[in-house]
């Protein structure tokens, strides 16, 4: 088994090796991972945090050994605090990293960091907070980042920067937590899952008091949820049909 790690800010994780291919999601700079099949120009790779698999171009990171793998592991969670901001290299340029980033392994690439820091478990209330940070943000599928993001993308995230783990796909984090009978029963960082006329679970959103969800379609933005689903109030529709919504914490 090899393993490896990201050191640029941002990598596309695709569906197949090649660069036409479907964009998965995004392997952001620091993150870690187990190389599963390695080729000429590609490599397929499971992420550490949540073993998310994809390929992604052999450029774009660099190969470590088991020890310092399992040493990522084992530290405790450093991740960037800002929405952009820079990490100084060994030739003192700079690269801009995105928020929730890993600086676990600035020593190991002999990198400077001076920006906010992101080190101990948040209380669910700084959910929606932390949510906020990306209002606006473009869809993007496969997206991470507030310059980008699908929807199961910003919720992960979300969790993410408040110390709780989320798988990736909206249909796997919908296997995670304890569902709720009622929509009055929600709080404000509850999630609400979403399935289309198959059952099949597509979309994902954060509950917000008084009926309220973020989440992201089109962008990050925040519209009306009620008992049918996720009420457009500009298309006066309904957009998102509800299915389950569940407490993580």
């Amino acid at each position: 088994m090899q393993y490896g790690i990201c050191n640029l800010s941002i990598v596309p994780l695709r569906f197949e090796p090649q660069d036409p291919s479907e964009m998965v999601s995004q392997v952001l700079y620091g993150e870690h991972f187990k190389i599963l099949e390695q080729r000429k120009k590609w490599s397929k790779i499971r992420l550490a945090f949540d073993l998310y698999e994809g390929w992604i171009d052999n450029k774009q990171y660099v190969e470590i050994n088991k020890e310092t793998y399992d040493n990522f592991n084992k530290m405790s969670m450093s991740l960037v605090g800002d929405m952009v901001d820079f990490v100084s290299c060994e030739d003192n340029q700079l690269m801009p990293i995105p928020l929730g980033a890993s600086l676990q392994a600035l020593d190991f690439f002999n990198h400077q960091y001076e920006g906010t820091k992101i080190t101990e478990r948040q209380a669910k209330k700084h959910l929606i907070d932390t949510a906020f940070l990306f209002l606006n943000a473009p869809y993007l599928w496969g997206g991470k980042t507030n310059f980008g993001i699908d929807c199961s993308g910003f919720t992960q995230m979300v969790y993410k920067l408040n110390g709780y783990q989320l798988q990736r796909d909206a249909s796997q984090q919908a296997t995670q937590g304890e569902p709720l009978s009622f929509i009055e029963e929600s709080e404000p960082g509850d999630l609400a899952f979403f399935d289309n006329e198959e059952g099949t679970i597509t979309h994902v959103g954060i509950m917000m008091k008084d009926n309220y969800i973020i989440h992201a379609h089109g962008k990050v933005r925040v519209d009306r949820i009620d008992h049918t689903g996720i009420y457009n109030v500009e298309k006066r529709t309904h957009t998102h049909k509800l299915r389950v919504i569940k407490r993580i914490i």
